[in-house]
């Protein structure tokens, strides 16, 4: 089998969430620690509310694993809920008055009830852990080929970071994120951004803003221009929008192309023969307008993706909605949550990315364990450097 897929299940207040991945080749060793700290990670930030003081994720496998290394068979991953009461009407009672710009109306209608609870509950960006369980593992998987993922804050309201990644920079640019109460590696916009979110607490509002994701280490070729559902750069765009609150994408220079010439906008190609044993295969480009990706393919440069996340639903102070037992007016609900969760969108974003990058590297090299992966890998770079 070498079609990577995964799926989750689970409720914001239920029991547990549970990733299901199939399709990840025998032979990958898992980074126990690196998934639980991408867990933890997507429970930090600035301006994240009361849930994230009580649950402590970390991920439990219960299959798909022997002596800590991929076997082959799907996997179970399983991120227990310390905060189960979904089937206690007095802490997680009904919801009548939906929030503007959340699941709730619309989930109502569509499943025929005036209590939002249930949608609410699946809708919530708590099932995110899972995702970001499931990407973290994919990362495992990238890692053996080469692969890096850095995913960060870009900007909030009007600031926006001028910082550019790059794979020489990329350890100095994970410790400076770590170190930013909003994972944004510049130091003056992290501390305009905390500022920013600060005062929303103080105005009961909410902050969204833009985060990003660059890949280094890809080879060309992954993705494809026969198909529209195998173009990567279409499939990253789903997997980023598919993230709850997320409401724009962008690959390389995104919507800023439609002001700018062909001759601004696409990057030259150049050989240089020195650089041939580099996962660009030495055709190198002064400029990644494209981020990495042209006719739904990969060419060899950084993947560069980003998304837009609007401001958390829930507001302290409410907005004007109706009741939808009399749908007479009403303020919204109030349902513990973020005052801007930005921060942690970013590391979801990051395992989603990854975990796309790293389906189409499973499309390409197929193989059922690790070794016939990377095999195919470099039987492929061997023929791709005869080319030139």
């Amino acid at each position: 089998m070498s079609q990577l897929t995964y799926r989750t299940a689970g409720e914001s207040h239920g029991p547990t969430l549970i990733a299901l991945i199939e399709g990840m080749p025998s032979g990958v060793a898992i980074d126990h620690t690196f998934i639980d700290a991408e867990l933890q990670r997507r429970q930090g930030g600035y301006g994240r509310g009361a849930r994230q003081r009580i649950e402590s994720d970390r991920a439990v496998f219960l299959s798909g694993l022997r002596h800590g290394e991929t076997i082959g068979s799907p996997i179970a991953v399983q991120i227990a809920n310390a905060d189960s009461r979904m089937e206690d009407d007095e802490k997680t009672p009904p919801v009548f008055r939906p929030r503007p710009g959340h699941a709730d109306l619309a989930g109502s209608i569509k499943w025929l009830t005036t209590d939002c609870r249930a949608t609410l509950e699946r809708a919530s960006a708590r099932e995110t852990a899972a995702r970001t369980a499931a990407g973290s593992l994919a990362q495992c998987l990238l890692r053996a080929f080469g692969i890096e993922c850095f995913g960060f804050v870009r900007g909030a309201l009007a600031t926006t970071s001028a910082v550019e990644p790059t794979q020489a920079t990329l350890e100095a640019l994970r410790m400076e994120r770590e170190a930013s109460e909003v994972y944004c590696p510049d130091v003056s916009a992290s501390a305009a951004i905390v500022e920013s979110i600060h005062q929303a607490k103080i105005d009961k509002d909410t902050v969204g803003g833009i985060c990003e994701v660059h890949v280094f280490g890809v080879v060309p070729g992954l993705g494809s221009c026969a198909s529209c559902d195998l173009r990567l750069d279409a499939r990253l765009a789903m997997a980023v929008m598919g993230i709850q609150a997320f409401k724009s994408v962008e690959i390389g220079l995104g919507h800023e192309v439609a002001r700018r010439t062909g001759s601004q906008v696409h990057d030259a190609i150049h050989f240089d023969a020195a650089r041939r044993g580099e996962s660009h295969l030495g055709f190198v480009r002064p400029t990644n307008n494209a981020g990495g990706l042209e006719g739904g393919m990969t060419n060899g440069m950084p993947i560069v993706v980003r998304g837009a996340m609007k401001p958390i639903s829930t507001l302290l102070r409410g907005l004007p909605s109706v009741d939808l037992r009399t749908n007479e007016p009403s303020q919204s609900q109030y349902e513990r949550s973020d005052i801007s969760a930005i921060a942690a969108a970013s590391v979801v974003m990051q395992s989603v990315v990854a975990f796309e990058v790293a389906r189409a590297l499973r499309e390409k090299f197929g193989g059922d364990s690790l070794n016939e992966m990377r095999a195919n890998y470099e039987g492929f770079l061997a023929a791709a450097r005869r080319l030139a």
